[in-house]
């Protein structure tokens, strides 16, 4: 895997921390861009970076749509994450009005997109991160699918690593996004040819993003997956969606229930939280929790100035 840059500073996405480059979106100024660039970059469905209002009260992760994505149906999908449920949900809590550029706004944590997450840390993450990753996952979506909802979005770009556990973005991805702003190696194969999203699908893109966090590539071969991943991970990523395990398969799999313990707690809609355990200190190498502390001190000290240079443009 070539690994991609880490975020930074970046006149074209609105500066570096603190860089005189700056750009607005609603009452947002752009402190920097969240994704890395460079090759081995996956596709990212929207244009994301950190903002703060210019009196610093509020910072925010903001998302815009890319130029040929429908930026009415992007904000459509923004709408309906807000009801998103399940411990890694990340719902957009503020948007655009009538008559502005399309954005959304969620609230400001640090948090490493996956990708960068696997170029900080020097490649493919360990078993114990992917497992808690994994797991966190498959219980969001099975709350999700409890909703009536279909995610549609999940990919390795769609996923946040925090301090505390992952925050799963890109809600609706799939319906919103252009083609080529969708990872394709996440898609399952009856979306690609044209099929409505639906929730084998998003089980296809559980597996690919666990590979990728695994391996460094969502479709490595059998033999480069953790013994605990391989058969989990294969079945997932099967072009048939009916070979594909259920959620509650997946959890089972890959945090077996201990059998002396009371039962696991629920989370709603009969998923299990299972994830809980899983993520408690050590779960992220210390490359990523190091990186973690160094955003948080930087966004936190980064200087705002009270005047924007202009809108957010489209293009990062």
């Amino acid at each position: 895997m070539q690994a991609p840059q880490a975020a930074g500073p970046d006149a074209r996405g609105g500066g570096g921390y603190g860089g005189q480059s700056v750009r607005r979106a609603g009452p947002y100024v752009v402190v920097t861009r969240l994704d890395g660039s460079g090759a081995g970059q996956p596709p990212v469905s929207e244009i994301r970076h950190i903002a703060r209002t210019p009196d610093g009260d509020r910072t925010v992760l903001l998302s815009t749509p890319h130029p040929r994505s429908d930026p009415g149906r992007f904000l459509a999908e923004a709408d309906a994450s807000r009801y998103l449920l399940g411990p890694a949900a990340f719902p957009a809590v503020e948007m655009s009005g009538p008559g502005e550029r399309a954005w959304c706004a969620r609230p400001y944590l640090p948090v490493l997109p996956l990708p960068t997450a696997l170029a900080v840390h020097g490649g493919p993450l360990p078993e114990r991160t992917v497992l808690a990753l994994g797991v966190a996952l498959a219980e969001t979506l099975s709350v999700i699918h409890g909703q009536g909802l279909v995610h549609a979005g999940v990919s390795p770009a769609a996923v946040l690593l925090s301090f505390d556990g992952p925050r799963l973005g890109c809600y609706g991805a799939v319906r919103a996004a252009a083609p080529d702003t969708v990872d394709p190696g996440a898609r399952a194969p009856e979306q690609t040819s044209g099929g409505m999203p639906r929730p084998l699908g998003d089980v296809y893109a559980l597996g690919a993003t666990l590979a990728y966090a695994a391996t460094g590539h969502a479709a490595p071969e059998s033999a480069e997956l953790p013994s605990s991943l391989r058969s989990t991970v294969g079945r997932c990523l099967s072009r048939d969606p009916a070979h594909r395990p259920q959620l509650a398969e997946i959890v089972d799999v890959l945090a077996p229930a201990d059998p002396s313990a009371s039962a696991s707690p629920h989370i709603g809609f009969g998923t299990t939280d299972r994830s809980a355990a899983l993520l408690g200190p050590g779960w992220l190498p210390g490359r990523l929790v190091a990186a973690l502390a160094h955003q948080a001190a930087s966004v936190l000290h980064a200087e705002v100035p009270q005047t924007a240079a202009g809108p957010l443009p489209y293009a990062p």
